[in-house]
C-alpha cells in the first residue's frame, strides 16, 4: 500500500468459481467472497437433500445455480432451479432452499 493510498491492494486473478468450494457429505459448506456496506457474495455448496429452512432477509437476493438441482419456495410457491438458471428471492418474503442433489450456487445479496 502507498502511503498516500489508503486502499488494501487485493491479489485479481482468475477462478473457476464453482470449484472454489468442495461438497461435503451430510452437511452445507459456505465461502464468503466478497462482503462490503453494498452486500455480499457467498458461495454455497450443499450434500443431497441439505437445504436452509425458511426465513426472510430485509434485501433482495440473487441466487446462481453453479452445480446439480435445488427446490426453493419463495413464499406459497415452489421453483427447480439447475444448473446455469437463476431466481430471485425478494426482500421480506419468506425463501427455503432444499438441494434435490448435490447443489452450489453464489447467493449475491444487496444491500444498498
Amino acid at each position: 500500500m502507498d502511503e498516500n493510498d489508503q486502499t488494501p491492494t487485493r491479489t485479481i486473478e482468475v477462478k473457476q468459481l464453482s470449484e472454489l468450494l468442495q461438497y461435503q457429505d451430510g452437511s452445507i459448506v459456505s465461502r464468503v467472497l466478497l462482503k462490503n456496506k453494498g452486500g455480499t457474495a457467498t458461495l454455497f455448496a450443499f450434500a443431497e437433500g441439505e437445504g436452509l429452512s425458511e426465513h426472510t432477509a430485509p434485501f433482495d437476493a440473487l441466487v446462481v445455480a453453479l452445480d446439480g438441482e435445488a427446490s426453493i419456495q419463495i413464499a406459497d410457491e415452489t421453483f427447480t432451479v439447475q444448473k446455469g438458471e437463476t431466481i430471485i428471492l425478494p426482500a421480506n418474503r419468506p425463501h427455503a432452499v432444499r438441494a434435490t442433489s448435490r447443489f452450489k450456487m453464489l447467493l449475491i445479496m444487496i444491500r444498498t
